[in-house]
Protein backbone atom coordinates (compact mmCIF):
# COMPACT_ATOMS: atom_id res chain seq x y z
CA UNK A 1 0.00 0.00 0.00
CA UNK A 2 1.31 3.70 -0.44
CA UNK A 3 0.23 6.28 1.67
CA UNK A 4 -2.15 8.91 -0.40
CA UNK A 5 -0.28 12.41 -0.80
CA UNK A 6 -2.70 15.29 0.67
CA UNK A 7 -3.40 16.73 -3.31
CA UNK A 8 -4.73 12.98 -3.41
CA UNK A 9 -7.54 12.99 -0.63
CA UNK A 10 -11.36 14.43 -1.49
CA UNK A 11 -11.55 17.53 0.55
CA UNK A 12 -13.74 20.51 0.23
CA UNK A 13 -11.97 24.06 0.41
CA UNK A 14 -13.62 26.42 3.04
CA UNK A 15 -15.94 27.61 0.74
CA UNK A 16 -17.03 24.02 -0.02
CA UNK A 17 -17.49 23.48 3.60
CA UNK A 18 -19.69 25.92 4.67
CA UNK A 19 -21.65 25.16 1.56
CA UNK A 20 -21.82 21.60 2.28
CA UNK A 21 -24.88 19.86 4.13
CA UNK A 22 -23.70 19.85 7.90
CA UNK A 23 -24.03 16.48 10.37
CA UNK A 24 -26.60 17.89 12.89
CA UNK A 25 -24.70 18.04 15.91
CA UNK A 26 -23.28 21.41 17.44
CA UNK A 27 -20.60 21.16 19.98
CA UNK A 28 -20.10 23.36 23.35
CA UNK A 29 -16.89 23.44 24.97
CA UNK A 30 -17.94 24.45 28.88
CA UNK A 31 -15.12 26.50 29.76
CA UNK A 32 -12.09 24.75 28.41
CA UNK A 33 -8.78 26.10 29.60
CA UNK A 34 -6.46 24.69 26.83
CA UNK A 35 -5.83 26.62 23.64
CA UNK A 36 -4.59 23.09 22.22
CA UNK A 37 -7.47 21.16 23.35
CA UNK A 38 -9.95 23.96 21.49
CA UNK A 39 -8.11 23.75 18.37
CA UNK A 40 -8.11 20.20 18.56
CA UNK A 41 -11.99 19.82 18.97
CA UNK A 42 -12.15 22.29 15.76
CA UNK A 43 -10.26 20.34 13.58
CA UNK A 44 -12.34 17.23 14.57
CA UNK A 45 -15.54 19.45 14.07
CA UNK A 46 -14.45 20.48 10.60
CA UNK A 47 -13.45 16.62 9.95
CA UNK A 48 -17.13 15.26 10.70
CA UNK A 49 -19.21 18.79 9.44
CA UNK A 50 -20.09 19.58 12.42
CA UNK A 51 -22.59 22.18 12.39
CA UNK A 52 -21.62 24.88 14.88
CA UNK A 53 -19.30 25.07 17.99
CA UNK A 54 -20.05 27.22 20.76
CA UNK A 55 -17.26 28.47 23.07
CA UNK A 56 -18.46 29.30 26.46
CA UNK A 57 -16.96 31.06 29.56
CA UNK A 58 -13.55 31.25 29.68
CA UNK A 59 -12.79 29.33 26.59
CA UNK A 60 -10.92 31.25 24.62
CA UNK A 61 -11.82 32.24 21.14
CA UNK A 62 -9.69 32.70 17.88
CA UNK A 63 -7.69 33.86 16.26
CA UNK A 64 -4.97 32.74 18.84
CA UNK A 65 -1.55 31.14 17.56
CA UNK A 66 -2.32 28.44 20.28
CA UNK A 67 -5.71 27.65 19.15
CA UNK A 68 -4.40 28.13 15.21
CA UNK A 69 -1.39 25.71 15.65
CA UNK A 70 -3.68 22.61 16.59
CA UNK A 71 -6.95 23.89 14.49
CA UNK A 72 -4.34 23.97 11.29
CA UNK A 73 -7.42 26.08 9.44
CA UNK A 74 -10.24 24.79 11.08
CA UNK A 75 -11.51 27.81 13.10
CA UNK A 76 -11.96 29.34 9.46
CA UNK A 77 -14.28 26.57 8.24
CA UNK A 78 -16.26 25.68 11.33
CA UNK A 79 -18.67 27.99 11.90
CA UNK A 80 -17.84 29.01 15.72
CA UNK A 81 -19.93 31.69 18.54
CA UNK A 82 -18.65 32.62 21.82
CA UNK A 83 -21.16 32.73 24.18
CA UNK A 84 -20.82 33.92 28.25
CA UNK A 85 -23.20 30.97 29.48
CA UNK A 86 -23.47 27.73 28.59
CA UNK A 87 -26.67 27.65 30.45
CA UNK A 88 -28.79 29.32 28.10
CA UNK A 89 -27.01 27.67 25.11
CA UNK A 90 -28.67 24.46 26.28
CA UNK A 91 -31.82 25.79 27.56
CA UNK A 92 -31.79 27.41 23.77
CA UNK A 93 -31.11 24.30 21.87
CA UNK A 94 -33.94 22.55 24.47
CA UNK A 95 -36.51 24.78 23.11
CA UNK A 96 -35.33 23.45 19.65
CA UNK A 97 -35.78 20.13 19.72
CA UNK A 98 -32.42 19.06 19.92
CA UNK A 99 -31.10 16.25 22.09
CA UNK A 100 -28.72 17.99 24.49
CA UNK A 101 -26.10 15.60 25.85
CA UNK A 102 -22.96 15.99 28.67
CA UNK A 103 -20.41 13.99 28.10
CA UNK A 104 -20.01 13.65 31.58
CA UNK A 105 -19.02 10.94 34.35
CA UNK A 106 -22.42 10.86 36.37
CA UNK A 107 -25.00 8.53 37.78
CA UNK A 108 -26.88 6.57 35.64
CA UNK A 109 -25.12 7.60 32.66
CA UNK A 110 -25.60 6.00 29.27
CA UNK A 111 -22.24 4.62 28.46
CA UNK A 112 -21.42 6.06 24.56
CA UNK A 113 -21.34 2.59 22.99
CA UNK A 114 -24.83 1.49 24.20
CA UNK A 115 -26.15 4.94 23.32
CA UNK A 116 -29.31 4.93 20.53
CA UNK A 117 -29.13 8.00 17.66
CA UNK A 118 -31.97 8.80 16.27
CA UNK A 119 -31.41 10.44 12.62
CA UNK A 120 -34.30 12.03 12.32
CA UNK A 121 -32.78 14.28 15.73
CA UNK A 122 -30.29 16.94 15.76
CA UNK A 123 -27.25 16.94 18.46
CA UNK A 124 -25.80 19.29 21.15
CA UNK A 125 -22.65 17.32 22.73
CA UNK A 126 -21.33 19.16 25.73
CA UNK A 127 -17.92 18.80 26.66
CA UNK A 128 -16.82 20.43 29.99
CA UNK A 129 -13.06 21.54 31.82
CA UNK A 130 -10.26 19.84 31.96
CA UNK A 131 -10.27 19.34 36.26
CA UNK A 132 -14.10 20.01 36.35
CA UNK A 133 -15.64 18.78 33.52
CA UNK A 134 -19.22 19.93 32.72
CA UNK A 135 -20.47 22.41 35.39
CA UNK A 136 -23.71 20.44 37.38
CA UNK A 137 -26.12 23.28 36.60
CA UNK A 138 -25.40 21.98 32.80
CA UNK A 139 -25.22 18.60 33.41
CA UNK A 140 -28.76 19.24 35.35
CA UNK A 141 -30.77 20.05 32.08
CA UNK A 142 -29.33 18.43 29.49
CA UNK A 143 -31.12 16.08 27.84
CA UNK A 144 -28.97 13.16 28.47
CA UNK A 145 -25.50 12.59 30.16
CA UNK A 146 -23.05 9.87 28.33
CA UNK A 147 -19.94 8.51 29.55
CA UNK A 148 -17.50 7.05 27.64
CA UNK A 149 -16.40 3.84 28.83
CA UNK A 150 -12.82 3.29 30.37
CA UNK A 151 -10.79 0.49 31.40
CA UNK A 152 -7.97 1.47 33.25
CA UNK A 153 -6.47 3.87 36.00
CA UNK A 154 -7.04 7.19 34.77
CA UNK A 155 -10.34 8.63 36.13
CA UNK A 156 -10.98 10.89 32.34
CA UNK A 157 -9.83 11.56 28.95
CA UNK A 158 -7.94 14.61 27.89
CA UNK A 159 -11.64 16.95 26.38
CA UNK A 160 -9.98 16.71 22.93
CA UNK A 161 -9.85 13.09 22.94
CA UNK A 162 -13.20 12.66 24.20
CA UNK A 163 -14.93 15.24 21.87
CA UNK A 164 -12.97 13.08 18.99
CA UNK A 165 -14.20 9.33 20.51
CA UNK A 166 -17.92 11.06 20.97
CA UNK A 167 -18.04 12.86 17.74
CA UNK A 168 -17.20 9.75 15.83
CA UNK A 169 -19.30 7.70 17.35
CA UNK A 170 -22.70 10.14 17.34
CA UNK A 171 -21.26 10.79 13.57
CA UNK A 172 -21.14 6.91 12.77
CA UNK A 173 -24.51 6.37 14.29
CA UNK A 174 -26.09 9.31 12.64
CA UNK A 175 -24.67 8.46 8.92
CA UNK A 176 -25.09 4.88 9.55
Amino acid sequence: MRKLKNEELPRLDVDGFKKAEKTPIVIVLDNIRSLNNIGSVFRTADAFLIEKIYLCGITATPPHKDIRKTALGATESVTWEHRKSTLEIIEEYNSKGYETIAIEQAERATMLNELEVNTSKKYVLVFGNEVKGVDQAVVDICSKVVEIPQFGTKHSLNISVSAGVAIWDVWRKITA
